[in-house]
């Protein structure tokens, strides 16, 4: 709006008629832009808009009116506005797994993705291929990895994926990068066990129909959709939540908050755990929350604000740029990298 009123002031002045006396011109603006309200100023003819001139009314010996601070504070005003940092997160289900296809307690089981979980993995990244992400976190288990790193294959940079290994000195240092030039054209990613999947205890491994029949549809309900019941011997939503939503805090709050583009790929219920963080559910809410495999989630974070945008329909999708001015500046850089090439 500021953006906007600034430059309906400058047409203003530009294009108002005037009423000459000695080749001053006298240019009334009483409207109110940005809350700054510009008061009658005579502005003569050859001067440059941005040199102070007297204000009507006002003695020769009075405070000289300045067209340059006016603009100045409109222009201190939108950079105020800018200087809160906003950067967005993106969310993943992992694609389809072989024991999804089974329907089977998956849990903690390190099981990767079947051939249409490969396919939701590169559609994934499809949607989200021209949206900019700084760094990556992902599960210790395999469906994760794949799925993260199969959707930034499909990327706009063509940056590569590099999995960040701290878990000893020795690890770290082995897998440094030593070319700057080779690590700006990677992504890191990190990988977290707290992001893993809710783990299902006894139940991990059986078929999920078979054991309602067995156990009884309330119970095995009760089991993976209550906020607070426990498989035997595994966890519940709220344990889950625990680990999840702690490191999500911890670790990629920050990251957020400092303006890095954040891309999530994790499983049903450490997801659903971050959601009823960020979209503030109650234990009655998430229970009813159903996530699909393979399915790009968008936040805009802004303000210590998680603002949930639904899901990219693809990935030169005018709304997604919508969201933000850094977004919406990012797609007009990539629109002018093509216009270049072509005229090349």
């Amino acid at each position: 709006m500021v953006a906007a009123a600034y430059h309906q002031a400058i047409h203003f002045i530009s294009c108002s008629t005037c009423v000459s006396n000695e080749r001053f011109r006298n240019f009334l603006v009483t409207s109110s832009f940005g809350g700054l309200k510009m008061k009658p100023v005579l502005i003569k003819e050859s001067c440059n808009l941005r040199q102070s001139v007297k204000c009507k009314g006002h003695s020769p010996n009075s405070s000289l009116c300045a067209i340059k601070p006016i603009f100045s504070s409109l222009s201190s005003i939108k950079d105020s506005q800018r200087s809160v940092p906003e950067s967005y997160l993106i969310l993943i289900r992992h694609g389809e797994s072989m024991w999804n296809e089974k329907n089977l307690f998956t849990g903690c089981v390190d099981v990767p993705l079947t051939n249409k979980g490969v396919e939701e993995a590169i559609e994934a990244g499809k949607r989200i291929r021209h949206l900019p992400i700084d760094v990556v976190y992902i599960s210790a288990l395999i469906r994760s990895q794949m799925t993260a790193m199969l959707a930034l294959t499909e990327h706009h940079c063509k940056k590569v994926p590099i999995i960040i290994h701290n878990e000893t000195e020795q690890a770290k240092l082995w897998s440094q990068i030593y070319s700057e030039g080779t690590e700006m054209q990677s992504v890191p990613v990190i990988k977290a066990w707290q992001l893993n999947e809710r783990m299902y205890g006894e139940l991990q491994g059986y078929n999920k129909q078979e054991t309602a029949e067995r156990c009884g549809k309330e119970q095995v309900y009760k089991w993976r959709r209550s906020y607070d019941a426990q498989p035997p011997n595994g966890e519940s939503l709220e344990m889950c939540l625990r680990r999840a939503v702690t490191y999500f805090k911890e670790q990629v709050e920050p990251q957020l908050s400092g303006g890095k583009n954040v891309m999530v790929v994790a499983h049903a219920n450490s997801l659903r755990s971050i959601l009823m963080y960020l979209d503030k559910l109650t234990a009655e809410e998430v229970i009813h929350l159903e996530l699909s495999t393979g399915v790009p989630m968008l936040y805009i974070y802004k303000g210590n604000q998680f603002i949930r945008k639904g899901s990219p329909l693809g990935s030169m999708e005018a709304g997604v740029y919508a969201y933000t001015e850094s977004l919406a500046l990012y797609k007009q850089n990539l629109l002018d990298e093509v216009l270049d090439e072509v005229s090349l």
